[in-house]
C-alpha cells in the first residue's frame, strides 16, 4: 500500500493531469451556487473543492471528466483512495461533496442520472472519547507550581474543571460575577447562550478561594479586571493558553502528553462520574448537552474501561 501520510497523497493527486477545463468551470460554479444557496461555510466549500478537483484531476488521467462521470467511475475512485490510505471519514467528506454537486448537476438538467444514487457511505466507527485514570487526574492536579500565582490559577483551573466538567471555552470565558462560593455554584453560559448552574466541590471550592485570596490580586496589579481568570498581565486566558499549560503539567505530571487535553478534563469528569454511579439524566445536565444521545457516548467508554480491567485481571480473561 502506498504511503497513507496526507502531505504524501495530497502530493500524488497534484502530480496527476490538470482538470479538464469543463471541469474546473462546473465546479466553480456548484460551489458558486452551493455558497449562494446553501450558505456553507468557507472551510466547507474548500473541503469540497479538494474533493472535487482531486477526483477530477483522477479521471483525467484516465482520459475522462467529472461532468461525465459514471457509477463505475466513482467505484474505481473510491477503489483507489482505498490503495492510498484514505480514512473512511476523509471518504465520507468526498461522497458528501459527489452527491451535492451531482443533485446540483441533475437540478439544472446538466444530466440526467445521478452516478452517486447507489453508492454506500463507508462505515464510520464511533470515537470515543479519551478518559484518563483518576491516578492520572491526581498527578496532573498535583503538576502546578503552587509557589506562583500562576501555579495557584493553574491548579484552580484543573480542579474547577475536573470537577465541573466545563468546555474550555466555558471556562475561560468565565466571568467572575458567575463564580458564587457561598453557595457552592457557578452560573455557566454554554452553548446557545443557554445558562446552567453548576455546583462545585469542596476541592474545587478550596481552591478557587485560595486562588482569589492569593493569586487573582497578583495578576490583575490593581486593574479591575472581569474574567475569573487571568494572565500575567491582567488579561483573559485564551484556549490555546490553557492548551499550552494542560500540555506542560502533563509533562511535569509524568503522564503522556498525547494523552492530555482541557476537554480530555471534561471527558474524564463524565467517566468517572458515571463509574461512581452518576445517572444520565444528572450528567447530562451537568455537561449541558441539549439531548440526552449526546451523554450516553460515556455509558460506551465507562463499558470499555470495564473490559479492560476484566482483561487484565480476571484468571479466565
Amino acid at each position: 500500500m502506498s504511503s497513507s501520510r496526507p502531505a504524501d497523497r495530497r502530493a500524488r493527486v497534484l502530480a496527476l493531469p490538470e482538470p479538464a477545463e469543463g471541469d474546473v468551470r462546473a465546479i466553480t460554479g456548484f460551489l458558486d451556487r452551493a455558497w449562494a444557496e446553501a450558505g456553507l461555510s468557507r472551510h466547507t466549500l474548500d473541503s469540497y473543492r479538494r474533493d472535487l478537483e482531486g477526483l477530477a484531476r483522477w479521471l483525467a488521467s484516465k482520459g475522462r471528466a467529472l461532468v461525465g462521470a459514471g457509477r463505475q467511475d466513482l467505484f474505481d475512485y473510491l477503489a483507489w483512495r482505498a490503495g492510498e490510505g484514505y480514512s473512511p471519514r476523509s471518504n465520507a467528506r468526498l461522497l458528501s461533496a459527489l452527491r451535492a454537486f451531482f443533485a446540483q448537476q441533475l437540478r439544472l438538467g446538466l444530466r440526467d442520472d445521478d452516478p452517486t444514487a447507489r453508492l454506500e457511505p463507508p462505515k464510520l466507527g464511533r470515537s470515543l472519547p479519551k478518559a484518563l485514570s483518576e491516578t492520572e487526574v491526581e498527578a496532573l492536579l498535583e503538576a502546578p507550581d503552587l509557589e506562583t500565582p500562576a501555579g495557584l490559577r493553574d491548579r484552580a483551573m484543573i480542579e474547577l474543571m475536573y470537577a465541573t466538567g466545563l468546555r474550555v471555552s466555558e471556562l475561560v470565558n468565565l466571568p467572575a460575577t458567575a463564580l458564587n462560593l457561598r453557595q457552592g455554584v457557578l452560573r455557566v453560559t454554554g452553548k446557545g447562550n443557554k445558562e446552567r448552574l453548576v455546583p462545585l466541590g469542596e476541592e474545587a471550592q478550596h481552591w478557587l478561594q485560595r486562588y482569589l485570596q492569593e493569586a487573582r490580586p497578583s495578576l490583575a496589579g490593581g486593574r479591575l479586571a472581569a474574567p475569573l481568570f487571568l494572565g500575567r498581565r491582567g488579561e483573559a486566558l485564551s484556549r490555546q493558553q490553557f492548551w499550552n499549560t494542560v500540555k506542560r503539567l502533563a509533562v511535569v505530571a509524568g503522564v503522556d502528553p498525547r494523552r492530555v487535553s482541557p476537554h480530555g478534563l471534561r471527558h474524564s469528569f463524565a467517566t468517572h462520574l458515571l463509574n461512581h454511579g452518576a445517572d444520565l439524566r444528572t450528567l447530562q445536565m451537568l455537561l449541558g448537552h441539549s439531548s440526552l444521545s449526546t451523554t450516553q457516548i460515556y455509558t460506551l467508554v465507562a463499558r470499555e474501561g470495564l473490559k479492560r480491567l476484566h482483561e487484565q485481571h480476571h484468571p479466565r480473561a
